[in-house]
């Protein structure tokens, strides 16, 4: 058997004396594991890096097995990228969420997302709003996804800044009021295009705080897990990027 596919690199193991095992999020045939015959030589290894885009042929005797990669990246996660704290846990956070999903279940959805988010981590500037996004979703993509379309009181679609942590559905402003201690900010920003300019650094913190809590309860918490420490890393290194430029 043999396909081939697009796909981002989300980790390596090592496996006896020369090969490794890539773990790959591909667009058509979602995560899958395959062996890279001499994976570990210094050559391949600064290829093989987490976030790595690249074409993969996978290839077996029979669709059970785990298979061989032959890989030919695209874009390679430099070693510049990656001296950046922000780059760094941001790439690990983006792999740790898409490793939530089963394997070979294609969600081409999480890998155009999580493409994008990988060809900026050059550019910090502009970056966290599209993680958030990512986020929402993954909680969608696992069907845990927040319905901020109208109001879950009255229906109406104006005025939409709360979400309601039991439902997972907005709230007016107007219906919220008497209740805002006990439901999250809903920024502003999830209501708009992706390609919207970049929103304020308060709606981001929202925004991260919003789908952390929906992570935590419907994704991580039932598996017994915390949410990842790339994430609380990504955000220690934002906020020290932004304290800094202040």
């Amino acid at each position: 058997m043999e396909w081939r596919d697009q796909g981002l690199i989300l980790g390596t193991r090592k496996h006896g004396e020369r090969s490794v095992i890539v773990e790959a999020m591909t667009r058509g045939h979602g995560r899958c594991f395959g062996l890279v015959r001499g994976g570990r030589s210094r050559p391949m290894q600064s290829l093989l890096q987490t976030g790595t885009k690249a074409e993969f042929v996978w290839r077996a005797r029979l669709d059970e097995h785990l298979g061989t990669f032959a890989v030919e990246p695209e874009n390679v996660v430099t070693t510049h990228m990656m001296a950046s704290a922000e780059a760094l846990h941001a790439v690990c956070h983006v792999a740790a969420l898409l490793r939530l999903g089963a394997e070979r279940d294609p969600h081409p959805e999480l890998y155009e997302a999580a493409a994008q988010i990988v060809s900026r981590i050059d550019k910090p500037q502009g970056l966290a709003h599209l993680i958030v996004r990512f986020e929402a979703e993954i909680l969608a993509q696992m069907g845990f996804g927040l319905d901020l379309s109208a109001c879950a009181a009255t229906g109406s679609r104006e005025d939409l800044i709360y979400v309601s942590p039991r439902s997972g559905r907005a709230v007016s402003k107007v219906a919220g009021e008497p209740y805002k201690a006990r439901l999250l900010p809903l920024p502003a920003f999830l209501l708009e295009d992706a390609r919207a300019p970049d929103p304020p650094f308060a709606e981001i913190y929202d925004g991260f705080r919003l789908t952390g809590f929906f992570l935590m309860r419907d994704l991580f918490g039932p598996r017994g897990q915390s949410l990842p420490q790339a994430r609380s890393g990504y955000l220690a290194a934002f906020a020290k990027r932004l304290s800094a430029a202040a």
